[in-house]
């Protein structure tokens, strides 16, 4: 071995070992940062083209990779099993992260994390964009301030339930039963729908509805008919009645799940819609939907979130603030949501944590130490034979 090649080894040994300092160092301050990945440094030998017979010593490269560890803990938003959130920064620019710990900005309604940047989705009902497989395109951030104050008018509903077969038959307009169902017009506003059944024959009820809240602005459309019962009390024929709500919307009544059985007159009733009533809350579904949850408890699917990886993530690129981007090494995006493909499922009221363990990095940082003092030495003695070499020339 040449003395060149003994300075260069051992200058390139202490460069090597500095590097693993500077990840340990790194380690050690993030060992408390959300979804923050241990960084390692591994060593491999570079061997140099050498003459024949002749060993020609190499140097030392180092390389950074950081270990993709599943753990949660805490609160807000973590990722069990394969992924990382799609975020974005105040520039505009995707990167991959699995710190989740999301809160509202109150300054612009985007869930926006710790450190400061913004998580992407795919919005839900009109203008909703189908995802790529291999693209971002079409992602926008999550901002449910544009859902605040919300009406819908009233479009279908069910009336079900058992009807005394032991019931006397009346002619109407004689009234048997009377049951009424709330409703909502465009606006919001309630309308209350009532229901009346009268016994017509053995087998046979009619069924009735009119404007509770405002008998002088009426229902129109269908709002009468009769329903029929075969002789297990089953409906048979017609069950649905089609009927127009004063400043609303057409309005389907389902009936398929009346009886006419023995036993006492039980029934219920539902409706859609909801008057005016604001955001109180947001819910994440381990599917990735977001729900805005409004006053009156009524949930609307707003976002999806995606997530997504890439063909290696031991190559995705850090940058400050606990992101990543992609890499010619890493391969492109992979985009997919919670639970399908090979993605793993979002856990609301959760975080995960960094996976540095202090103990590992010390040690760690002692061997590091051990190692660039040998490496030193190597290149101390190196310096003093080359100085031993030129004292004989002279």
């Amino acid at each position: 071995m040449s003395l060149y090649g003994v300075l260069r080894s051992g200058v390139s040994g202490m460069n090597a070992q500095s590097n693993k300092l500077g990840t340990v160092a790194e380690n050690i301050q993030n060992s408390s940062t959300t979804g923050y990945k241990r960084a390692s440094t591994e060593f491999s030998s570079l061997i140099l083209p050498s003459s024949e017979g002749n060993y020609n010593s190499g140097s030392i490269t180092s390389r950074v990779r950081y270990t993709i560890a599943y753990t949660t803990s805490g609160s807000d938003l973590a990722i069990s099993g394969n992924g990382f959130f799609v975020v974005t920064n105040p520039g505009g620019s995707l990167y991959l992260t699995r710190a989740g710990n999301f809160v509202l900005d109150g300054r612009n309604g985007n869930l926006v994390n710790a450190a400061g940047f913004t998580l992407m989705g795919y919005k839900l009902g009109a203008g909703a964009v189908e995802p790529s497989l291999n693209s971002l395109d079409g992602v926008e951030p999550i901002n449910l301030s544009s859902f605040a104050m919300q009406a819908a008018g009233s479009t279908a509903g069910t009336f079900k339930g058992n009807l005394p077969d032991g019931d006397p038959i009346v002619v109407p307009p004689a009234i048997s039963k009377q049951s009424s169902l709330q409703v909502y017009d465009k606006v919001g506003n309630p309308i209350k729908v009532d229901i009346t059944l009268s016994k017509i024959s053995a087998t046979q009820w009619s069924i009735s509805v009119a404007n509770g809240t405002n008998p002088a602005d009426p229902l129109t459309g269908t709002t009468t008919m009769t329903l029929t019962f075969d002789a297990d009390g089953q409906i048979t024929g017609p069950s649905v009645l089609n009927f127009n709500i004063p400043g609303g919307e057409p309005f389907a009544l389902d009936m398929s799940g009346m009886t006419q059985l023995a036993g006492e007159y039980n029934v219920t009733g539902s409706s859609n819609g909801n008057a005016p009533s604001a955001v109180k809350d947001v819910e994440f579904a381990s599917d990735g939907t977001v729900y805005a949850v409004y006053e009156d408890g009524t949930r609307v699917g707003a976002y999806r979130i995606p997530l997504a990886t890439v063909p290696s993530p031991d190559n995705l690129s850090p940058r400050a603030g606990n992101v990543y981007e992609t890499t010619a090494s890493s391969g492109g995006y992979q985009v997919g949501f919670p639970e399908m493909s090979g993605f793993g499922s979002i856990a609301s009221g959760a975080l995960e944590g960094s996976n540095v363990d202090i103990g590992t990095e010390l040690t760690a940082m002692i061997e590091a130490q051990t190692s660039y003092t040998a490496n030193s030495k190597v290149f101390q003695t190196g310096s003093e034979l080359l100085d031993v070499l030129m004292n004989l020339k002279r």
